[in-house]
């Protein structure tokens, strides 16, 4: 039962009345705080791998081992988990643009025996999904843990047209972002975007957002400067930073294996952190840097450690504006004109012949 509050007798009104007026008259006035833009972050989660100044994976570090900066202000890791088994979800991009036609057997290969290797071992939960990006993005099978079926799909392939990669980026993050556990994205190309409707910072935020890491496959057959897209390999590099992911460029064949090879090892020896962000200096600008070091006595500074360079969180309102400033937009949105990505369509059987008449 709910019960009023008690009133106090007017004597010890009047005492409390007199308190406050000389609490506010020995006190200046305190300008109000900015306001902020939040972005409801909870728990911030990032996915690290360490390697040794030779490339070999460090795997048995502990929770101490590790500090994590948010704006530069130290965060306690509240969750800690080494060679994590939490389910992974790849949704595997191939480029199958017309530069790719003569190669896409050998990528398309390689694909199915990683594919084989992820639903092998690891957590029962694993699964893949596979997307195309030429002219269009095509997803061409959901998520599952049937290679066979990925196979398929991946047979049907042919190279034409340009390169959405941007768009690529941007739809399957938002397809994975709902997903449970871990988010990676292969990017299996030959260079760089040409007809996305999609800029490279949306594509970067939505990964950002989909706390995804990207990995790409960049399968060079050129190896003079003349005939590469520096700007689009460069644009791939960034996006692997940023996510806590890595470039690789090899060739055709056991090259490529090896490629998605390391992709797995990767994977299997990632360590999950999170912290629940306190005391981190805002700004203007929504993307919050993350900045995650080795300091155990094991550690030297020739170790790498791979992270997500921030994550979008809160921000100080500036002047007169309506809504965050920085280098990103409040949200990442694409308009019903611009979604270019679809389903394989199921081929349409023929329809039955009409019997021929003869006379009336």
């Amino acid at each position: 039962m709910l019960r009023a509050p008690a009133l106090l007798p007017p004597s010890k009104l009047a005492a409390c009345l007199a308190g406050c007026l000389m609490l506010c008259g020995s006190v200046p006035a305190q300008q109000a705080a900015p306001p902020t833009f939040s972005a409801n972050v909870q728990l911030v989660r990032i996915l690290a791998t360490v390697k040794d100044a030779n490339g070999a994976l460090v795997g048995s570090l502990e929770k101490a081992d590790f500090a994590v900066r948010d704006n530069g202000a130290i965060q306690q890791i509240a969750v800690f988990e080494r060679e994590t088994e939490q389910p992974l979800s790849i949704a595997v991009l191939i480029d199958a643009s017309g530069s790719t036609a003569k190669d896409l057997k050998y990528e398309t290969d390689s694909v199915t025996r990683f594919v084989r290797a992820v639903t092998r071992s690891g957590n029962p939960q694993d699964a893949v999904a596979l997307y195309s990006f030429n002219w269009e993005v095509v997803k061409q099978v959901g998520f599952t843990r049937d290679p066979a079926t990925i196979d398929r799909q991946l047979r049907l392939l042919h190279g034409e047209a340009g390169t959405s990669l941007y768009d690529a980026i941007l739809l399957a993050s938002r397809d994975i972002e709902g997903r449970p556990g871990r988010k990676v994205l292969v990017v299996v190309t030959d260079g760089g975007d040409t007809l996305s409707r999609t800029s490279f910072q949306l594509a970067a935020e939505a990964a950002q957002l989909a706390d995804a890491v990207i990995y790409p496959i960049l399968v060079v057959p050129v190896t003079n400067d003349a005939g590469r897209n520096i700007g689009g390999e460069n644009a791939l590099t960034t996006l692997s930073q940023r996510t806590g992911g890595q470039v690789f460029a090899p060739t055709l064949g056991t090259e490529l294996d090896k490629a998605f090879d390391g992709i797995l090892r990767d994977l299997r020896t990632q360590y999950l952190l999170a912290f629940y962000p306190k005391g981190a200096p805002l700004t203007a600008d929504r993307f919050h840097s993350l900045q995650v070091t080795v300091t155990g006595s094991s550690a030297t500074p020739a170790w790498k450690v791979s992270a997500r360079s921030g994550y979008y969180g809160e921000a100080v309102a500036q002047s007169g504006a309506g809504s965050p400033q920085g280098n990103q937009s409040q949200s990442v949105t694409v308009t019903p004109s611009d979604e270019t990505i679809r389903t394989p369509k199921k081929p349409v059987p023929p329809a039955p012949k009409q019997p021929q008449r003869i006379g009336n």
